[in-house]
């Protein structure tokens, strides 16, 4: 790896893209949200999110950070976001390491009215408390209903209240735990993909 002096300036003597580079590089790793909606048509949605943490334990809310599109979409507004607006409910899909293809395939770029289920090549769970389904291949899926979004700049952090949680036997370790180590789940880094192993108390 080529060696390079220290670095360090004030944010606003660089530019936007060069601060996001430093920042995923640094707050890592950071786990994917792996979020389906539905639209108001009745299409559905998947895409991955790795600015992505717990908002609250009481009432349990989860937290996803969106940004505008990018690519041919420079400046729209995602399916993801939209369809949440719209319909009030959305999934979180956790993804281990088995479904980091399908998760790939489903960050591509389509047409809104592609179903990404299908592009992804992954199966739609009915919802037990929304109407928007899971991934079935999914070890663990949280059904969210919205709490509300919150315009941060260009992106908007999305906070939903957890309606019902799935965690399959491949990733249960009972009295309400996680087995970790047994679901291997994906991290992400600076636009690279890591897994959490070993793990280590101290």
């Amino acid at each position: 790896m080529e060696k390079y002096k220290a670095f360090e300036s004030a944010a606003d003597d660089i530019t936007v893209d060069e601060m996001y580079k430093l920042m995923i590089g640094s707050v890592v790793p950071r786990p994917i949200a792996w979020v389906s909606t539905r639209s108001k048509d009745g299409v559905l949605n998947l895409a991955p999110f790795s600015f992505f943490t717990v908002a609250s334990r009481n009432p349990p809310t989860l937290l996803i950070s969106i940004g505008p599109g990018v690519g041919d979409g420079q400046g729209t507004v995602k399916d993801t976001l939209l369809n949440i607006r719209e319909t009030g409910e959305f999934v979180i899909n956790m993804v281990p390491a088995s479904l980091v293809e399908p998760m790939q395939r489903s960050s591509a770029d389509v047409a809104s009215d592609e179903n990404e289920f299908e592009l992804a090549e992954v199966t739609p769970k009915a919802g037990i408390r929304v109407n928007v389904p899971s991934v079935l291949e999914s070890p663990i899926a949280f059904e969210l209903t919205l709490d509300r979004i919150i315009t941060v700049g260009t992106d908007h952090l999305v906070l939903g209240k957890v309606e019902h949680v799935r965690v399959d036997a491949e990733a249960y370790a009972g009295h309400y735990k996680i087995a970790i180590e047994s679901w291997q789940p994906l991290a992400s880094l600076a636009g690279d993909y890591a897994l959490i192993k070993p793990a280590f108390s101290v």
